[in-house]
């Protein structure tokens, strides 16, 4: 069996406090693109699981510590599979880019696993051990209320992007570590949603707080943010998570495409990707 694992992008990014055992509790807004891992997956005759690797970000991933090997011994010991497996990973989503590529690899592959006897009260156990971004990728649009609730959109919005990743890898726990301050909580107001141009006017208004961390931490991107948000038809620029993936959210794809082909010339050593929602 051949799978797509997709990534998600934060459109917003609010940190409300600190938790236990180092995790903050925060709220975005947030959404799958199609800019994808492959997933292979077959079982095995050995009572051993094996991961292969490939693709362009193959060599950042540890074949022997990884969220799909984690999820695998999981599942056995929770009883809810028997069979070990061969999994090949075409990894095309950056590592260490805020994108939730290896989260996103263990989603998906419990989906394709468990099928419906996946819920909540599973997802959070699961999500101790594999990431606390796991549940997002269970929605292809909607709000993080908190690390355990979701609000799915009721109507999908379509959206272009220009992705870009710097030569900067970002370490998550070090990021949060420089987090100072903390936001208020803020309510789901579904009408200010229902329409594209009241949420992109209301994304454009938001922020991701641990950009400017980010920023100070790395200078780059702070100006390639900028660049971007330069382009014609760009409603803004933002880091996804906690970095450092750079995207443009852009009114269609004819000026993605045309703004994708111009930062290439700028940034010709940087990775660069067109993505739309899934």
């Amino acid at each position: 069996m051949v799978f797509n694992s997709y990534a998600k992008i934060n459109l917003t990014l609010n940190v409300n406090f600190k938790c236990k055992k180092d995790l903050h509790e925060i709220q975005s807004y947030f959404c799958l693109i199609d800019l994808a891992d492959k997933v292979k997956i077959k079982k095995n005759n050995v009572e051993k699981d094996k991961i292969t690797l490939k693709g362009p970000f193959a060599k950042f991933v540890k074949k022997s510590n990884n969220s799909i090997l984690y999820l695998l011994k999981l599942l056995r010991e929770l009883k809810l599979i028997t069979d070990y497996y061969s999994v090949t990973i075409i990894k095309n989503i950056p590592v260490f880019a805020g994108l939730g590529g290896g989260t996103g690899n263990a989603a998906f592959t419990m989906k394709y696993l468990l099928k419906k006897k996946i819920n909540k009260k599973l997802l959070t156990k699961i999500e101790t051990k594999i990431g606390s971004d796991l549940r997002l990728f269970f929605y292809k649009q909607g709000f993080l209320k908190n690390l355990k609730d979701i609000i799915k959109f009721k109507k999908k919005q379509r959206f272009f992007f220009v992705l870009i990743q710097p030569k900067v890898r970002c370490s998550t726990k070090k990021i949060y570590l420089n987090v100072k301050k903390y936001s208020k909580k803020k309510a789901f107001e579904k009408n200010k949603f229902n329409t594209k141009s009241k949420f992109v006017s209301y994304l454009s208004k938001s922020s991701n707080e641990l950009q400017s961390i980010v920023e100070k931490k790395y200078p780059v991107i702070k100006d390639l943010l900028a660049n971007i948000r330069k382009e014609k038809g760009c409603y803004f620029s933002r880091m996804s998570g906690s970095g450092s993936v750079c995207y443009g959210l852009f009114n269609n794809k004819i000026k993605a495409k045309k703004a994708l082909n111009n930062l290439k010339l700028k940034y010709p050593k940087f990775w660069l990707s067109l993505a739309k929602t899934v």
